[in-house]
């Protein structure tokens, strides 16, 4: 089985269930590990729980422009955790602040930043270990930030031009089936970009509805799968021999 790195999203302080990438419609996260919507008791149990290490945190709230919780962002890493943090970096002015609270790697999402060059320079400057991008899709379609400069407008062309900015992990993440257990949609593209970049670290999400998703994508690539909804309401737990209720 591949890795499972847990995913939190969290706005206006409180994590939630991010469903389909509709975020004006996304309300305070319900889980059957803990009671309520705050993001490092969440975090906790995930980890208690099912003995994960690692973390994906999306920051709504800097993604749509606002500022990053730095000190979110610290104390999810003083729990001990291998933070993932999606911080909205659009020019790459904020992302040595993020990586200076603790966390291991910074998101470099398509949707908001602004194209290559811009990858390119962060790659150099913290190195492939510290930087992750991801292919940020909505039903098959790259998102791309309006200022964006990318020479080519398909999954696989994006791609080629981020392994050329010397990125060695991509997550390939469709926001139209996050958090709808509807199963993964982008199994034919990621078996292409697998075979085309196998020596890749390859990170796959949205729409995980159980641990036939995960070997799925494991059979296509995938070394490790983001997860939210499918832990938190028990699907994925029980797969993992774990019983949350």
């Amino acid at each position: 089985m591949p890795q499972i790195i847990p995913v939190l999203d969290v706005q206006g302080g409180l994590a939630v269930h991010a469903r389909a990438g509709r975020r004006d419609d996304y309300r305070p996260l319900r889980s059957m590990l803990r009671p309520g919507s705050d993001p490092i008791i969440l975090a906790q149990a995930v980890r208690d729980t099912f003995g994960l290490d690692h973390l994906y945190l999306a920051d709504l709230d800097a993604i749509a422009n606002d500022h990053p919780a730095f000190d979110l962002y610290r104390r999810l890493a003083d729990l001990g955790l291998t933070i993932w943090v999606d911080a909205g970096v659009r020019d790459g002015t904020n992302a040595g602040d993020v990586l200076a609270t603790g966390v291991a790697r910074v998101v470099i999402g398509l949707e908001t930043v602004r194209g290559p060059a811009t990858l390119r320079k962060l790659v150099e400057t913290f190195g492939p270990s510290r930087v992750v991008f991801s292919l940020d899709l909505r039903d098959g379609l790259p998102i791309l930030a309006a200022e964006a400069d990318w020479e080519m407008a398909d999954p696989l062309g994006i791609a080629s031009e981020a392994v050329e900015c010397g990125v060695d992990t991509i997550i390939l993440l469709d926001l139209a089936r996050v958090g709808t257990g509807r199963g993964v949609g982008t199994l034919p593209l990621l078996d292409q970009l697998f075979g085309e970049f196998p020596g890749l670290t390859w990170v796959a999400g949205g729409g995980i509805a159980g641990r036939a998703d995960v070997e799925t994508l494991r059979l296509a690539g995938a070394s490790a799968v983001l997860v939210a909804s499918a832990l938190h309401d028990g699907r994925l737990g029980r797969d993992l021999g774990f019983d949350a209720t």
